[in-house]
């Protein structure tokens, strides 16, 4: 409580309320311009350009509830404002001129709802000894609402310490002649302003930090064009993020930032605690009673799962479409591609939370988990086997699985039955939940979820009427219906006119190609009728299953087919009402939500992805791959 009274002195001193203790004082402290008018007049929004300044640095964080998330999830739907403090800062141009700056800004926003709803303040602490959750979370009270402003700390030391070196952030402690820290600490101010594309975009330091530049700067991002290419990037990075980063790849000057795989450090979890626990929100994990959960098998199936060598040439594995870090799905593809590059229909749908589906594949053409692996196994344009016996006779002759399917199944050795068992008991594992939603709706944390994603909640159960499909309990919620439905993406696709598209051809540089010429040098773009394939019935034409809308953030692009690259894309193709065809679901029609109900309905989504995601994809990367040769 000290430090936040020291906090709020200096603040109070910075804006004169507290002159009398100020003219006490030797000499007045000359205050830095952020604390007054603004002595020229400031260019007109959009009409500059604020250029790239590389890519904002992702760390592990604490909210002011206690709770672990990745500076990333806080990045991406909104531009972001990230500052860096520590509560016992009594110097009036550091710390609390940056929460002074931001608390202007706030004000000024509450006029412009507009503008606040796109805008996130984020203020981390770089002394996690003194600056808690709880020290944070008091801290923020100080402070009205009407605008998001989250409060962050870390667990150590250890975890703030390479954040602030990749913002180029210096933080000293100072010590005593005795060499005793003294509380205090010698740093440089900076803010920085952080696009969508979580791309730095501005950094402001003490002579240049002021509302309304802040403001200014924010709605020139607000105001630039989208770009003409859509690009499919990964949701997530730092160690979550792909091997091969193609942020900013429009860009002219763009430049790799991929990692080897070698450079990736994994943690083993405890997956069958995922089985007998479900993290918050879910309900309990129905296991087959003929394929119970051992760890023998989880750990079979987990192997199986990243072994390149059950495809037909050795080079393909399950996780080479179900990305682990890219939400296992692939942010990077609209269409699945196999072996050997051959093209795949549909998009790789996510393996979180497959456990729940009584439906699989697109189509729902499977019930079971345990049957559903032999279709990619066996189909010649995935993993291309030629047949049962020889994916069986391939494992016989491993010499790392000897033992292992034996240990697993009580002596029986590899076959169509035990592998798709052994992998099915691991996909059962990867549940994911205790989202920030679910921490608000189901754990009874008022301050879990944001206002924006609360009135987003309200609009997908009311207004925008998102769960009649995907459905929410009084106890959990698994965001689907389990049923198929025709939105008339898949009618548009096959009855729709080819249209002229950019493609992408390097770096900065896209191009405009005719659908006759493409059509000339590539394979025609096989029919999707979807679950009319299955069924024979008409009615069925272009319906597609349900998907869950659990870690929806991590998953893009979306739909069957990943012809809408975002979720913002997503919320507008249900907003005009889907696609008309004389089979469209009754329950798709215009919704008439305005750009701010949309965005609120965006952020709800956003608020889905489960807490335990990290921990799901670290023990991904310590799974055993067979050998890489």
């Amino acid at each position: 409580m000290h430090s936040i009274l020291s906090m709020s002195a200096a603040l109070l001193a910075a804006t004169g309320l507290l002159a009398g203790s100020v003219r006490a004082g030797e000499a007045a402290q000359p205050l830095a311009p952020g604390y007054q008018e603004l002595p020229f007049k400031l260019p007109e929004p959009g009409s500059y350009e604020l250029p790239a300044l590389g890519q904002a640095a992702d760390g592990r964080v604490l909210d002011s509830t206690g709770r672990d998330l990745n500076l990333h999830q806080l990045y991406g739907d909104k531009l972001v404002l990230l500052s860096f403090i520590y509560s016992a800062c009594g110097d009036v141009n550091g710390c609390p001129l940056a929460t002074a700056v931001f608390h202007k800004l706030q004000k000024r926003l509450l006029q412009q709802p507009d503008i606040a709803r796109q805008l996130r303040l984020v203020t981390l602490s770089f002394n996690p000894g003194h600056d808690t959750p709880e020290v944070m979370a008091q801290y923020g009270k100080s402070f009205g609402e009407g605008l998001e402003w989250r409060f962050l700390t870390t667990r150590s030391e250890a975890d703030i310490q390479p954040i602030l070196a990749a913002y180029g952030q210096t933080a000293q402690k100072d010590y005593d002649a005795q060499g005793h820290f003294t509380g205090t600490f010698s740093h440089i101010l900076r803010v920085y302003l952080i696009d969508r594309d979580r791309r730095i975009r501005n950094i402001y330091t003490v002579s240049f930090l002021h509302p309304d530049t802040l403001f200014n700067d924010v709605r020139t991002l607000l105001l630039e064009r989208p770009k003409t290419t859509t690009v499919l990037r990964p949701p997530a990075a730092g160690a979550l993020g792909p091997g091969d980063v193609k942020a900013g790849y429009e860009s002219g000057d763009y430049q790799t930032r991929s990692a080897a795989l070698t450079e990736r450090q994994g943690k083993r979890a405890d997956l069958g605690s995922y089985i007998k626990h479900p993290p918050l929100g879910l309900p309990k994990v129905p296991v087959p009673p003929d394929n119970p959960i051992t760890p023998a098998k989880l750990e079979l199936g987990r192997k199986l799962f990243y072994d390149r060598r059950l495809s037909l040439n050795n080079t393909f594995s399950c996780a080479m479409c179900h990305i682990p870090e890219q939400g296992f799905a692939s942010n990077e593809q609209a269409m699945a591609v196999g072996i050997e590059g051959r093209s795949v229909r549909r998009n790789a749908p996510t393996l979180y939370n497959t456990a729940y589906l009584q439906r699989l594949f697109h189509d729902g053409r499977e019930d079971s988990l345990e049957q559903q692996v032999w279709g990619p196994l066996l189909a010649r344009n995935e993993m291309g086997a030629p047949s049962v016996g020889y994916v069986v006779g391939k494992l016989k002759g491993l010499a790392d699985y000897a033992g292992l399917f034996e240990r697993a199944f009580n002596k029986r050795g590899p076959s169509m039955e035990t592998l798709g068992m052994a992998i099915a008991a691991y996909e059962r594992a990867l549940d994911s939940a205790d989202s920030p939603f679910d921490r608000w709706r189901y754990g009874q944390q008022a301050g879990a979820l944001g206002s924006a994603a609360q009135r987003g909640f309200a609009l997908f159960t009311g207004k925008a009427g998102c769960s009649a499909c995907h459905t929410v309990g009084e106890k959990y919620a698994l965001f689907t219906d389990q049923g198929l439905h025709n939105t008339g993406i898949g009618y548009r696709a096959a009855m729709g006119p080819a249209a002229t598209a950019p493609i992408q051809v390097a770096p900065g540089v896209a191009v405009n190609i005719d659908p006759a010429a493409l059509a000339s040098v590539s394979e025609p773009r096989p029919n999707d009728l979807g679950r009319y394939e299955i069924t024979q019935n008409p009615a069925d034409r272009w319906q597609y299953r349900t998907p869950s809308l659990r870690n929806i953030a991590l998953t893009a692009p979306y739909m069957h087919d990943g012809s809408l690259a975002t979720l913002k894309a997503v919320v507008e193709f249900y907003n005009q009402g889907g696609v008309p065809n004389e089979n469209l679901d009754p329950l798709i029609k215009p919704l008439n939500l305005d750009a701010g109900e949309r965005a609120d309905l965006v952020g709800f989504l956003n608020a889905l992805t489960g807490s335990n995601v990290r921990d799901l994809v670290l023990d991904a990367f310590a799974a055993p791959v067979g050998d890489p040769r």
